[in-house]
């Protein structure tokens, strides 16, 4: 007659399951992942800075609102200009400008004004203004003359249009001011940069 199994207690998951065998190649490395933990690193905190600095920025502008600073020619007075027989012109020009800081935060020193005077693309005079600081809100008015003498070589076709443009009193003239100016906020001067503004 068959013996009887004992009873068991407990619960019973079958026989144990041998643990995996690992194997390496010889000469491997077995930290091959860590080049791409570096590099997922390295993203990351590119994307942060990249955000941070963009925050910033939005911070700053939203505090400061900045807007543009406005040139006007307000007169100009043309009493000489005439070219001589040997292409030689004399020039006599009178400019008022006006400079409108709208900024509230932002003052403005123009540490350099460079005004030149254009005809058909040649340069034919300019001078330099007093340097000055502008404060908020402000508007300031520029006054020069540009005057003397230069040897201005047309060709056909320009001096036909100086002709054209003598009888109607009315000339084409360009001028261009070159700056150097920096930004004041607060206590803060940022550095210097060169604007270039023209005026017809």
């Amino acid at each position: 007659m068959a013996e009887k199994q004992p009873h068991l207690n407990g619960a019973y998951y079958g026989p144990a399951i041998p643990p995996p065998k690992n194997y390496h190649r010889p000469g491997g490395r077995s930290g091959s992942g860590c080049g791409c933990c570096l590099l997922s690193f390295l993203f990351k905190l590119i994307i942060t800075a990249v955000v941070i600095i963009g925050i910033a920025i939005l911070v700053i502008w939203l505090v400061l609102r900045p807007n543009k600073i406005k040139f006007h020619v307000t007169d100009a007075t043309l009493t000489q200009f005439n070219i001589t027989a040997n292409n030689t012109l004399q020039y006599n020009l009178a400019l008022n400008l006006t400079v409108r800081n709208p900024n509230k935060r932002i003052g403005i020193y123009y540490d350099k004004i460079d005004a030149a005077a254009f005809y058909e693309g040649n340069r034919f005079g300019h001078a330099l203004l007093t340097p000055f600081y502008q404060g908020h809100k402000n508007t300031s008015v520029l006054s020069h003359v540009l005057q003397g003498q230069h040897l201005l070589l047309l060709g056909t076709d320009e001096l036909t249009q100086f002709n054209q443009e003598k009888t109607a009193g009315l000339y084409s003239i360009d001028v261009k001011l070159y700056m150097r100016i920096r930004l004041k906020v607060g206590r803060f001067k940022v550095e210097k940069s060169s604007p270039r503004l023209s005026a017809t």
